[in-house]
C-alpha cells in the first residue's frame, strides 16, 4: 500500500510539472502573437547590440547630381616645371624627391660652358661697342674738320648701332639665366625653385649630361615641384548635361585610396568647345586639399550637384527593396511590455542616381522616425 500510494505522488507530481510548463509555452506563443503583422519589437538591450539607430525624418537640402570620372591634376597657378637654360653636367643635386622647398631655393648644381661663353660675349660685345662710339667720333670730328668724308662717318655710324645691338643681344642672352644664379669663374649654374612647394618629381642624379632650353635640342624637365595644398579634378560630361552645370555648383568627389571620405570643391570652368571624338565637354573642378591627400593623377568618381531645392528626403540607407516593393522601418514608440515598436511601411521615392538624399514622394510625413541603421536586420525578423 505505501508503494502505491508513492507512485500515486509521483504521478500528481509530474503532471502538475508538465501542466505548468505547458501554461508557460501557451503564455509565451501568445505574447509572440500579439505582436501585429509587419512589426518588429525589440528590447533596449537588443536595439543597442544590432546598433539600430533612427531618427526623425525633415526637408533637406537635395539635388539632382551628375555622376561621372575625373582625373586629380595640378592647379596650374600652383606648379612650375622646372628646365635647365644651359647645357652641361650635373654636378650637385640640392633637392630630394619629396622636399619641401621655398621659392629661390637651390635644386641642383649644374656646370657648363654655356657660362662663361655668355659671360665673355657680353664683355666682348661692350668694348667693341666702346671702339665703335670712339670711331664715330672721331670720324665725326675729322667731317667737321673737312677732312673725312660723309661715307666715313655714316659707315662709323652704322658699325656703332652694330656694336649697340650686339651687346644688347649678349646681355639679353645671359638674362637666360636670372631665373638661377651663376659662377662666372667656376661656370656653374644653380638651379632654383620658383615657388614654395614640394618637388614631387626629379629626373636628374649627379653626373648626368642635361640639355639647355636655348641650345637648339630637347630639353628634358628636371624637376617639378608642386603646391599641394589646392588641386584640380578634370571631369567629363556629355553635351546634354553642358547647360545644366553652372560655375560655383557644389562638386563631390571619392577616390579609391579613401573609399569612405568625402572631398567637397566647386565648379571652376566648363571648357567652350567639345571634345570631336568623346562629344564631352572638359569641366574643371577645384578643391582644398590642406591635408594632401588628393594627389595628381589619381583617378577619381565625381558627383556635380545641379537644380538645389528643399525636399522631404530619407538617407539611402533607410531604404529596403523587398520585391517589387520599397520600403522603410519606422519607430512608432513602446509596447506595453517596454519593447520598442518597428513599423514595415511601403514608401516612394526618387531614385536619382548618385544622389545623397532620397526625395519622398508618398508614404512619409514630418517628424517620423525612421530606422537609418540596421534596417536590413529588422527585414530578417519579420
Amino acid at each position: 500500500m505505501k508503494y502505491l500510494a508513492l507512485v500515486s505522488v509521483l504521478a500528481l507530481a509530474a503532471t502538475a510539472t508538465s501542466a505548468c510548463h505547458k501554461s508557460e509555452v501557451a503564455v509565451e506563443a501568445n505574447t509572440e502573437t500579439q505582436i501585429p503583422p509587419g512589426e518588429v519589437w525589440l528590447t533596449d538591450a537588443q536595439v543597442q547590440e544590432a546598433q539600430i539607430a533612427y531618427g526623425p525624418i525633415a526637408e533637406e537640402d537635395v539635388d539632382d547630381t551628375i555622376l561621372t570620372s575625373g582625373r586629380v591634376t595640378f592647379d596650374d597657378l600652383r606648379v612650375s616645371h622646372v628646365y635647365s637654360p644651359v647645357t652641361g653636367r650635373v654636378v650637385k643635386i640640392d633637392a630630394e624627391l619629396g622636399a619641401n622647398v621655398k621659392k629661390g631655393q637651390p635644386l641642383a648644381v649644374i656646370e657648363s660652358p654655356d657660362i662663361g661663353s655668355a659671360v665673355s660675349d657680353v664683355a666682348k660685345a661692350d668694348a667693341e661697342l666702346i671702339a665703335a662710339e670712339h670711331d664715330f667720333k672721331r670720324k665725326k670730328d675729322l667731317f667737321d674738320q673737312h677732312a673725312a668724308s660723309q661715307a666715313d662717318v655714316e659707315t662709323a655710324e652704322d658699325n656703332y648701332r652694330k656694336a649697340k645691338a650686339e651687346l644688347e643681344r649678349a646681355r639679353q642672352k645671359a638674362l637666360i639665366f636670372r631665373a638661377g644664379s651663376y659662377d662666372s669663374v667656376s661656370q656653374t649654374y644653380t638651379l632654383v625653385s620658383q615657388i614654395d612647394g614640394e618637388v614631387v618629381m626629379r629626373s636628374v642624379n649627379p653626373g648626368i649630361e642635361v640639355q639647355g632650353q636655348y641650345s637648339g635640342g630637347t630639353a628634358v624637365e628636371l624637376f617639378t615641384v608642386g603646391e599641394l595644398t589646392g588641386v584640380w579634378v578634370l571631369a567629363d560630361i556629355y553635351e546634354m548635361d553642358i547647360p545644366r552645370v553652372k560655375v560655383g555648383s557644389k562638386v563631390e568627389v571619392r577616390i579609391v585610396s579613401y573609399p569612405d571620405k568625402v572631398f567637397i570643391g566647386k565648379v571652376e570652368l566648363v571648357t567652350g568647345m567639345l571634345d570631336p571624338t568623346t562629344r564631352t565637354a572638359r569641366v574643371r573642378c577645384s578643391f582644398p586639399n590642406t591635408d594632401g591627400l588628393l594627389k595628381p593623377e589619381m583617378y577619381a568618381t565625381v558627383q556635380i550637384s545641379v537644380e538645389e531645392r528643399k525636399a522631404l528626403a530619407i538617407p539611402r540607407s533607410s531604404l529596403l527593396r523587398l520585391g517589387d516593393s520599397t520600403i522603410v522601418f519606422v519607430n512608432v514608440g513602446k509596447a506595453a511590455d517596454g519593447r520598442e515598436r518597428f513599423l514595415r511601411m511601403p514608401v516612394g521615392v526618387d531614385e536619382g542616381e548618385g544622389s545623397n538624399w532620397l526625395v519622398v514622394q508618398h508614404g512619409l510625413e514630418v517628424g517620423q522616425k525612421i530606422v537609418t541603421n540596421g534596417a536590413i536586420l529588422l527585414a530578417a525578423k519579420l
